[in-house]
């Protein structure tokens, strides 16, 4: 059986570092959270402010990296929990984004809504360049797909508008 437990962002970097397909460990976070399998760590999930000033109203929380070794279901929960960690917290929005190629079924089983794709193309450009095709943490070289993303989000209304 699954279950949940509060886990350091130093630690849910670390299994980033070591599991995700395409993504680098986070520089920062509000919580994270880890998913076991009895005395197995099988996911993480990092949850912080949204990345795009314009949805940083205070009320949103994004959640910035989700992963996990492929046990069934991980993902599903590691989003539910994040989505009820947010809403007892007060946070009217939780949004996440996937690449554009990913199906998003562990979102919709959450009660996620797609609400479009939106960037996903580098960085770099003329009067900015930026060297982001690869980069190498905690000894482990990546490669970021430059792809569009989908925006997915979840919403909580306040109690005297339900």
């Amino acid at each position: 059986m699954l279950e949940i437990r509060p886990i350091t962002l130093r630690d849910a970097n670390s299994f980033v570092a070591q599991h995700h397909r395409h993504n680098q460990p986070t520089n920062g976070h509000k919580w994270s959270i880890a998913c076991y399998d009895g005395d197995r760590l099988c996911g993480v999930a990092i949850a912080g402010q949204p990345i795009a000033r314009k949805l940083d109203d205070g009320l949103t929380i994004e959640i910035r990296r989700v992963c996990t070794d492929g046990t069934y279901n991980a993902c599903s929960i590691l989003y539910g929990a994040c989505a009820r960690v947010a809403r007892d917290m007060g946070y009217k929005r939780v949004i996440t984004y996937t690449l554009a190629s990913e199906g998003g079924s562990s979102l919709r089983a959450s009660g996620f809504v797609n609400c479009g794709e939106t960037g996903g193309t580098s960085w770099d450009t003329p009067s900015r360049p930026r060297e982001v095709e690869q980069i190498t943490l905690f000894g482990v070289e990546r490669k970021y797909p430059a792809e569009k993303k989908v925006r997915w989000e979840k919403k909580y209304k306040r109690k005297e508008e339900r």
